[in-house]
């Protein structure tokens, strides 16, 4: 009983040890050099850079903060689905919001609503990023947005007001329908 015990252990032991070799054999096969994935990144980024073209000049986004930071260059991380700048052609709603607070909106925070004015998009097809200026009027003030965004989908977009203040959003770009944030309600 002890033998068949072993015999089989043994015959796992090597069915499990070839089994490994195979595997990693065929890999070493698929690995690519240095410079084959540098050209592949490349590829990617280019491919991505005309992707956000699209979705740029279709003006149907979401810019999902990871990060804000204030005119004095504090920076804490908030929720994405609480902080965040979103585009639906003509229109656009800027939201502020934490998991803590109540706030003006109900979602701790400030959300202001308008119409988007002016809109423009410069690109950088060497180093693969775009910037878009645009503003927006809403019920709370007139605001002018400052965007970059580059083939990496890393965006950061700074919004200032009448006042001297300015708030900057850092995150990235997600399209309306994919987007998973809560719009609370508008600050009056």
């Amino acid at each position: 009983m002890k033998t068949m015990k072993m015999d089989v252990r043994l015959s796992l032991f090597f069915v499990i040890g070839f089994l490994g070799i195979s595997i990693n054999g065929f890999s070493q096969s698929q690995k690519l050099s240095r410079q084959e994935r540098k050209e592949a990144r490349k590829a990617q980024s280019v491919a991505n850079y005309y992707v956000l073209d699209t979705l740029l000049n279709s003006k149907t986004f979401v810019l999902e903060a990871d990060f804000l930071q204030d005119r004095y260059g504090q920076r804490v991380s908030v929720p994405s689905n609480l902080n965040f700048i979103k585009v639906n052609k003509t229109d656009g709603i800027l939201q502020t919001g934490s998991n803590y607070g109540i706030g003006y909106n109900g979602v701790g925070g400030t959300t202001a609503e308008g119409s988007i004015g002016s809109w423009e998009i410069t690109k950088n097809p060497k180093k693969l990023y775009y910037t878009i200026h645009f503003n927006m009027l809403t019920n709370i003030g007139n605001y002018d947005i400052f965007m970059t965004v580059n083939s990496a989908n890393q965006a950061e977009a700074t919004i200032t007001g009448l006042g001297p203040g300015k708030l900057t959003w850092e995150g990235h770009l997600e399209m309306n329908y994919n987007s998973k944030v809560f719009k609370g309600e508008e600050t009056m």
